[in-house]
């Protein structure tokens, strides 16, 4: 009764309070479809070329497939392995503006559901333990309603069965945002800023970090670097875009 009642009254719910993508102007006709419509989903671009098997730096010839980058191999970094859905551009970085900055929280969803489609069969998910996210400060946290990383994790939680730990990875200091800072400052910036406060739960497991973007990889890299001196076996990471 209530699906033929829905397909009774949606397209006069449509008529007479339409919705419109965000992106393109598009009226979202489908009941799925929320914020953004689906072509502009379809329009993400997901890198399928080569990367480093370590960091996930992003290859242009298939020949470096399988290299390690320089980066990785003159400082080998505590993440074991990262992946990131595509560049931080075009679709992708419009998807991800909405979604953190202009109180969007139901992308998690598509969003989610494309990194998991594309990222799962890297076999980034295979023996872990459990999902962290990467936390945000408390009173970031209260300014923006929400982190963003840990819905992320919730819906990726959710398809790949792994359970999420939250406020096992805090943030203690409220850092200025790396945006406008140089990839030396970032690190500067995030020294000693997380902290593990329950490592029984973490102790000799093997985690996935999941965050936003990947731009200098500063906040990955502190975190993980406190995560493994808290006792962590092993620690990997997805971010839904690199920046180029």
């Amino acid at each position: 009764m209530t699906l033929r009642l829905h397909r009774v009254f949606h397209p006069l719910t449509l008529t007479v309070f339409p919705s419109f993508c965000r992106l393109c102007g598009r009226a979202l006709e489908d009941p799925e479809e929320r914020v953004v419509c689906s072509r502009c989903l379809h329009q993400v671009e997901i890198h399928r070329g080569p990367v480093c098997p370590v960091c996930g730096r992003f290859y242009q010839q298939e020949a470096s497939a399988g290299q390690v980058c320089g980066q990785c191999l003159e400082a080998p970094p505590h993440l074991s392995r990262h992946r990131s859905l595509g560049p931080y551009s075009g679709r992708l970085k419009e998807l991800i503006l909405l979604f953190k900055y202009k109180g969007c929280e139901v992308l998690s969803r598509p969003l989610g559901l494309l990194a998991y489609e594309y990222l799962a069969g890297d076999g980034i998910f295979a023996g872990l333990d459990c999902i962290l996210p990467v936390p945000l400060h408390r009173n970031r946290e209260k300014m923006r309603g929400f982190n963003q990383a840990e819905l992320l994790g919730r819906m990726l939680s959710g398809l790949s069965g792994l359970p999420l730990l939250t406020r096992v990875l805090v943030k203690t200091r409220n850092t200025p945002t790396q945006v406008s800072l140089e990839a030396a400052e970032r690190e500067t910036n995030l020294r000693g800023a997380f902290e593990v406060r329950k490592p029984g739960q973490i102790e000799k497991r093997r985690l996935l970090l999941v965050d936003d973007v990947f731009t200098t990889g500063s906040t990955l890299r502190e975190c993980a670097k406190e995560l493994r001196k808290s006792g962590t076996l092993e620690v990997r990471a997805i971010t839904l875009a690199r920046a180029l």
